[in-house]
Formats: C-alpha cells, sequence, structure tokens
C-alpha cells in the first residue's frame, strides 16, 4: 500500500474511532461493555503497517478525549492510549509480519493490550496514588468487555476480509 493511501485510512479509522464511541454512549449502549474504540484499531492492526496502526492506536484516544471528554483524562486517557496502541502494534505485527491470521492475532494483541493496560495501571498506583489494583483492573475489563470482545471477532475480519475483496490491500512486511 502507499503511503498516500495509508495515511487516508489511518485518518478514516482514526474519524470511525472518534464517531463509532458516540454513537454508542448516545444510544446508551455501554462504552465499557462493547468497546468501540477497540474496533477501529484493531482493523488498522490488520490493515496498516505497524507505525500507522500504532498511530492509530495512540491518536484515536487523545482525540476523543480533547473533543469529548471520553475517555475521561485521568486515570483512563494513559490507560487507553497504551492499551490502544499495544492493540495497534501488535496486530499489525502479528498478522502483517508474522502471518498468524486474524483470530491469532487479535488474540495475542488482546492479551499483550490488557497485560500493558494492567502496568500502566501499576504505574499510575504507585506514581501518582490511583486507588486501582492492576489485577482486578483487568479481570473486571475483561468480565465487562466480554461483549466487545466477541464483536471484536466477528466484526474486525469481518471489515478486513470485506475491505480485502473491495480491492484494499493489507500490509505485509
Amino acid at each position: 500500500m502507499n503511503k498516500t493511501r495509508e495515511i487516508v485510512y489511518a485518518g478514516l479509522l482514526i474519524a470511525i474511532g472518534y464517531v463509532l464511541p458516540m454513537i454508542f454512549h448516545m444510544f446508551n449502549m455501554g462504552g465499557p461493555a462493547f468497546l468501540p474504540m477497540h474496533i477501529p484499531v484493531l482493523i488498522a492492526g490488520l490493515l496498516l503497517s505497524p507505525q500507522s496502526a500504532l498511530l492509530v492506536g495512540m491518536v484515536t484516544p487523545v482525540l476523543s478525549s480533547l473533543l469529548t471528554g471520553m475517555p475521561p483524562i485521568y486515570p483512563m486517557l494513559p490507560i487507553m492510549f497504551f492499551e490502544l496502541a499495544t492493540y495497534g502494534l501488535i496486530t499489525a505485527l502479528c498478522f502483517g509480519k508474522f502471518n498468524l491470521g486474524y483470530f491469532k492475532s487479535l488474540t495475542i494483541a488482546m492479551i499483550a493490550g490488557r497485560i500493558v493496560a494492567g502496568l500502566v495501571v501499576a504505574v499510575l498506583a504507585v506514581g501518582f496514588g490511583l486507588p486501582m489494583s492492576p489485577v482486578p483492573y483487568i479481570l473486571g475489563a475483561i468480565a465487562t468487555g466480554l461483549p466487545g470482545i466477541a464483536i471484536q471477532y466477528v466484526v474486525v475480519p469481518a471489515f478486513a476480509k470485506m475491505l480485502s475483496v473491495m480491492g484494499l490491500q493489507s500490509y505485509t512486511a
């Protein structure tokens, strides 16, 4: 994929990551349960280079936080910043560089992202007195987000396959 096209797709996925959570909140569909911001970042990981997917994961929560207040700047923005950046980067590496396929790539990225989120919670707890503990945070996020995780396993590969059929070539190392 050429750089111009990659930049356009990254921008489009960032925009979707900004708008999709607003739609979910507008209809009281619970962002923490359905994880709408995660979907375009994971799609970026399946379609874009690791650098671009990482950027989508970093920019999306910051833009959304600054423009809508979701996620709240503290403590959720730093947690989601690193979690989503990890999703984009790891998905792109697993899928584009190591050819692990949709489901293995998504699974590895989701595990890695949640581990990183737990590490950020630990840093915020120790360094900034955040009254959270990493393990209960991760377990709670997984339990709350099960519907969103299920949706991601269905929607993300389907969307990536649809774009591939339409002529969008995925990134390959």
